[in-house]
């Protein structure tokens, strides 16, 4: 069988499961005004949902490591709902708070690491402890900038929040690491 015919099933499968978590807030809109999106918003869900999804498909293909693949998914999980918290409600203050715009840097370290490593499991270990790292950085500037002052961003929240993502980035580190002491041992 040959690549394209071995990716084509898995990204059909991903893009009619894309359609099928984008019809929940169609239909939602359709009884409550408690839901309201836009058509831009339903293209950016689909572009995170769609694009997480077929990272995770072109990252994992060549592994048959199910730790390995474990790891991927959390780190993409994971800078998935960074992207989609900070875009829907921020994560310090409202969503507009010019603060939320250093995360999208902790993903371009993401983005930019994986890369660079070719997806490697050794290399991307060091990615999500530099992710992790980002976090803790962004932690203190924001305690150091007096963030909790900001309406919605209580000290306990900011380092909730910023502890909830250290903690799945370091998580997603070791599990990497521990993929690849697997493959070595194979």
């Amino acid at each position: 069988m040959n690549t394209s015919q071995s990716i084509s099933r898995p990204v059909i499968y991903l893009a009619f499961i894309t359609g099928i978590v984008l019809l929940i807030p169609l239909v939602a809109m359709q009884f409550t005004n408690e839901v309201v999106w836009t058509l831009s918003d339903f293209v950016i869900a689909g572009s995170l949902l769609f694009g997480t999804g077929l990272t995770f498909i072109l990252a994992t293909k060549t592994s048959e490591n199910k730790m390995y693949r474990f790891a991927m998914g959390l780190a993409l999980g994971s800078s998935l709902f960074l992207i989609w918290a900070n875009l829907a409600v921020g994560i310090i203050g409202p969503e507009d708070h010019a603060f939320n715009l250093l995360y999208f840097g902790v993903i371009g370290i993401g983005i930019l690491g994986s890369l660079f490593t070719r997806f490697k499991a050794y290399g991307m270990m060091f990615v999500l402890i530099a992710m992790s790292f980002a976090h803790v950085i962004l932690l203190v500037a924001a305690l150091l900038t007096n963030m909790q002052s900001v309406p919605s961003s209580s000290v306990l929240e900011i380092f909730g929040v910023n502890g909830m993502f250290i903690f799945l980035f370091t998580t997603a580190a070791l599990l990497f690491r521990y993929a690849e002491k697997k493959e070595q041992s194979t």
